[in-house]
C-alpha cells in the first residue's frame, strides 16, 4: 500500500509542479469570460459603427411602407428589368420585388442579392412584411391594436417542492435545468480529458522504458492504481481551484457592475419611492437570484465530487489498460471507441431525455447504470432524486469501478511489459486469461 501512495505522490507532484498545470488552472476560469466579453464588445462596436445596407425595391402591391430601422430602402421608379440592370451596376446590398398580391395570400415577394444573405437579414425583411400585412388585416376587420394588446396575458407558474419531511421549498426549473446541463457537460469533459491523460502518460513511460525500471520495485497493478489515483487528485485539485476562482470572479463582476447580492437587494428594494414597474422587475430578479442561491449547493457539490471520482476511476482503469497495450496514441484509437460509446450515449441522452424529463424510466436507468450514471445523475441531481435511486447508483458505481479495475489490472500486468506486439481484441483476451 505504501508503494501505491508513493506512486500517487509522484504522479501528483509531477503534474502539479508543471508550468502547464499552473497556467491551465489559472487561465481557464479567466479565458472564457474574457473571450465572451471581447466578442460582446466587438459585436456592439460593429453594431454601433455599421452603416445601413441599401435595398432597392420595386413595389407593384401599393401597400409597402419602408421600415428604415435596419435597412435603407430606396424605391426604384421604372420597370423591374431596368431595376435589375441598375442594381447589378451598383454596390448596394439587394433588390426587392414586391408583386401585385392579396393580403390574404401574400406570395411572390423576391429578394435578389449578389451574395447569399444571412438568416438575420431574411428574418428582418420578413418581419417587416408580416407586421405591415397584419396591420392591414386589422384595419380591414376594424380591430383596434389596443384591444388585441389587452387580450395578451402572461402567466408565470410558481413551483413548490415538498421535501421528505413535509417542508415546502420554492424551485425554478430553468435554474435546475441549467445546473444539470452544466454538471453533465463538465463531468463528460473531466472524465474524458483526465482519462486520456492516464493513457498518454502510460504510453510515454512504456515507450521510454521508464516503466521497466519502475515495475522492478512495484507490481504493475500497484503502478496502475497509483497513476489513476494520482491523476484523480490532480483533477480534483484543479476543479476546486476553478470553482473558487469562478466564485470570486462572479462576485467581483457583480460588484463591478453595481449588482448587489440577493440578501442586500431584498433590503434595498424596500423603498416607497421606487416605481411599480421597477419594483416588480427587481423583485423578479431578486426572486430568481434567491432561488439560485437557495439551491442545495453542498449536496450538489458532494454529488459532483463523488461521481467525478467514481466515473474517473471507472473509465481511468480502462484507459490505463489501453495505454499499457499499445506503443503509440495512433494504435490506441481502435480501443478508444468502445470505451467512449457509453460516455457519448450519456452525453447525448443528457439533452434528449434527462434534462427534458428527469423522472422518466430511461433517465432513471441511465443515472443508475455505472457507465452512464456520472453524466446522467448530474443532469437529474437538481430535480430531486429519490434516496434509494441515489444510493443504488452510488453502490453500483463503486462496484463498476472495482469490476473495471479487475479487468484492466489483468490486461495491464501483461501489456505494460509488452513492446512491439501487434495488439487486437484477441490478444487482449489472451492477456486477460493468462494466469500469474
Amino acid at each position: 500500500m505504501n508503494k501505491i501512495f508513493l506512486i500517487i505522490e509522484r504522479e501528483f507532484l509531477n503534474r502539479v509542479q508543471k508550468k502547464s498545470f499552473i497556467i491551465a488552472t489559472i487561465l481557464i476560469p479567466l479565458i472564457f469570460p474574457s473571450i465572451i466579453g471581447l466578442l460582446v464588445y466587438i459585436g456592439k462596436q460593429q453594431d454601433k459603427n455599421a452603416t445601413k445596407e441599401v435595398v432597392h425595391y420595386v413595389d407593384h402591391s401599393g401597400f409597402f411602407v419602408p421600415d428604415s430601422s435596419k435597412f435603407n430602402f430606396k424605391l426604384f421608379q421604372g420597370s423591374f428589368e431596368d431595376a435589375k440592370t441598375a442594381y447589378k451596376a451598383s454596390d448596394d446590398f439587394a433588390l426587392l420585388l414586391i408583386p401585385e398580391m392579396s393580403i390574404e395570400k401574400p406570395d411572390g415577394i423576391t429578394l435578389y442579392t449578389k451574395i447569399s444573405p444571412s438568416l438575420d437579414d431574411i428574418n428582418s425583411i420578413e418581419k417587416i412584411f408580416e407586421t405591415q400585412i397584419k396591420d392591414l388585416k386589422m384595419q380591414k376587420m376594424k380591430i383596434d391594436q389596443k384591444v388585441l394588446d389587452s387580450l395578451k396575458t402572461n402567466i408565470s407558474i410558481k413551483t413548490i417542492n415538498f421535501s421528505d419531511n413535509g417542508q415546502e421549498k420554492s424551485s425554478n426549473s430553468m435554474i435546475v435545468a441549467g445546473i444539470g446541463m452544466a454538471g453533465g457537460i463538465l463531468m463528460y469533459m473531466f472524465i474524458f480529458i483526465y482519462g486520456a491523460q492516464i493513457m498518454q502518460g502510460i504510453i510515454e513511460e512504456k515507450t521510454s522504458k521508464v516503466v521497466e525500471v519502475i515495475v522492478s520495485s512495484v507490481k504493475p497493478f500497484q503502478l496502475m492504481m497509483g497513476k489513476i489515483l494520482g491523476l484523480a487528485s490532480v483533477g480534483l485539485l484543479q476543479f476546486i481551484i476553478w470553482i473558487l476562482l469562478m466564485f470570486v470572479l462572479t462576485f467581483g463582476v457583480l460588484g463591478y457592475f453595481g449588482i448587489e447580492p440577493p440578501q442586500q437587494q431584498a433590503m434595498s428594494q424596500i423603498s416607497a419611492d421606487v416605481a411599480a414597474q421597477q419594483t416588480a422587475m427587481n423583485s423578479e430578479m431578486s426572486k430568481s437570484l434567491g432561488e439560485f442561491y437557495a439551491m442545495p449547493w453542498g449536496y450538489i457539490a458532494f454529488s459532483f465530487v463523488f461521481y467525478f471520482l467514481g466515473g474517473y476511476l471507472l473509465y481511468g482503469a480502462l484507459f490505463a489498460a489501453v495505454g499499457s497495450s499499445v506503443d503509440s496514441p495512433a494504435e490506441a484509437q481502435q480501443f478508444m471507441f468502445p470505451i467512449t460509446i457509453p460516455l457519448l450515449i450519456s452525453y447525448m441522452s443528457l439533452f434528449m431525455f434527462v434534462i427534458k424529463d428527469p423522472h422518466k424510466p430511461i433517465s432513471i436507468w441511465l443515472s443508475i447504470i455505472p457507465f452512464t450514471s456520472p453524466i446522467a445523475m448530474m443532469g437529474r441531481i437538481g430535480y430531486g432524486v429519490p434516496l434509494w435511486q441515489l444510493a443504488l447508483s452510488m453502490i453500483l458505481l463503486i462496484g463498476g469501478f472495482i469490476f473495471t479495475t479487475w479487468i484492466a489490472g489483468r490486461i495491464y500486468r501483461v501489456g505494460i511489459l509488452m513492446s512491439g506486439t501487434k495488439v487486437n481484441y484477441k490478444v487482449l483476451a489472451k492477456w486477460f486469461m493468462m494466469k500469474g
